[in-house]
């Protein structure tokens, strides 16, 4: 079934909204590493393991996983505007936190608030743009969400590392992040009727393409029973134990594999999602053309997996391995849009916030268990296991991804039968 949209809507008013969503995206990636680049200036103050350091962001992870799938219920109930405001809260909240924290436990509460901030973005991001966006422009504005996103985890190592350096100590650049939150939660509010989602406001672009069974409108967890909804939870929970291991482990990795000093691997985060930035908008254009979005998603990680584990390997010399790690970023990033697009045909509609909340939290649980198990190898001089272990990640992704598509495929060229659909 597909839910007509409402009168298409001007160019400027779209891209309004595709910009302060995407503003806002970019802001909480950038708050998912308010920690990770300061982890050696923790080890230096503090004494702390990697391990340790580690569980830091898995409470982040935990905290912003079980939030994510709460936090679509009260998308879908009270509306996604309030609930960003209040997110962009909890991170500024923390960067204080942070620059206050004498110990591991002001980290923990740090690293627990911003989890909290981080939790409603998928639900509320995607309700916004699917009830505000004209439908022939949704495509290019999952590509824009994915893109900032992608920027935000390449802002914050140089952000916080950078200014750390300017101040002589890291406390004044958490700070500094805390502003960054109070800033754009004052241009979200400033421009706060282009995030409007109350029916009616926008294009309500809401074009399913959905071909499995809908959710009744009685029963709202019906959309719990549906395979695509649990597959597509597997395939964030894998993918994203690969970027963890990039995100938080690929630096120290390559500075035990190869030697390389800090000033150097600390680029490699921020080279790994440029190029997924650049990857991508290009993979904006394949998503809106493909009819098998899980052939796009296949290709471009198994890609990626194939030069992550090269880098394993050992036998790529010094700043090369560092290069390859990079550039393994553009296959994700391919990957990216047509990811977005797949669930969004998976999905039942009229249930917006509640799907994408439970199908993000595998993004959430996949960054809380892989952090401490990849950080636990870094301690036992493991260093190539990160790499490895992303790559292999990245293949389990792969599997779930072609699971997903395979039964969309299958719904599509099925023999058509009547059906009673009612939408939630």
């Amino acid at each position: 079934m597909i839910v007509s949209a409402a009168p298409t809507v001007s160019l400027r008013e779209d891209a309004r909204t595709i910009a302060l969503v995407g503003l806002a995206h970019g802001t909480s990636h950038f708050f998912h590493l308010l920690l990770p680049p300061l982890f050696p200036l923790f080890i230096r103050d503090f004494g702390f393991s990697y391990a340790e350091l580690g569980l830091l962001v898995t409470t982040f992870f935990v905290i912003s996983g079980i939030g994510q799938a709460l936090a679509g219920f009260v998308v879908d109930r009270i509306g996604a505007r309030p609930v960003l405001f209040t997110a962009l809260a909890c991170f500024a909240l923390s960067g204080v936190v942070v620059s206050l924290s004498t110990g591991y436990g002001g980290l923990m509460l740090a690293a627990a608030l911003a989890g909290l901030g981080n939790c409603p973005f998928h639900p509320a991001d995607f309700t916004i743009l699917n009830r505000r966006i004209s439908a022939p422009r949704l495509g290019h504005a999952f590509s824009v969400h994915g893109l900032t996103g992608n920027l935000g985890w390449a802002a914050a190592p140089l952000f916080l590392t950078g200014l750390s350096a300017l101040f002589g100590s890291w406390r004044p650049a958490a700070a500094c992040a805390s502003l960054w939150a109070v800033a754009v939660l004052a241009i979200l509010w400033w421009h706060r009727d282009a995030i409007d989602d109350r029916p009616g406001r926008g294009a309500s672009a809401v074009a399913t393409g959905g071909v499995g069974p809908v959710v009744a409108a009685e029963h709202p967890l019906a959309f719990l029973r549906l395979p695509s909804v649990w597959l597509c939870f597997s395939f964030f929970f894998w993918s994203t134990c690969a970027l963890s291991a990039i995100q938080s482990f690929a630096s120290p990795a390559l500075q035990q594999m190869v030697g390389l000093p800090l000033s150097v691997t600390s680029l490699v985060v921020t080279g790994y999602m440029l190029f997924g930035a650049v990857g991508i908008v290009i993979g904006g254009f394949f998503a809106a053309q493909s009819e098998r979005l899980e052939k796009i998603i296949g290709t471009c990680l198994l890609a990626s997996a194939a030069m992550l584990a090269l880098v394993g390997t050992g036998v790529v010399p010094g700043v090369m391995a560092a290069v390859l790690t990079a550039v393994a970023g553009f296959g994700t990033g391919l990957a990216g849009p047509s990811r977005d697009m797949l669930i969004k045909r998976a999905a039942p509609p009229g249930a917006t916030g509640r799907v994408y909340g439970t199908v993000y939290s595998g993004l959430d649980l996949g960054f809380a268990l892989a952090a401490p198990v990849f950080g636990s190898l870094l301690d036992h001089g493991m260093a190539s296991g990160v790499f490895y272990g992303s790559a292999l990640t990245l293949v389990f992704g792969v599997v779930s991804a072609a699971a997903v598509g395979l039964g969309i495929h299958r719904q599509r060229v099925a023999p058509s039968a009547p059906a009673v659909t009612r939408v939630a």
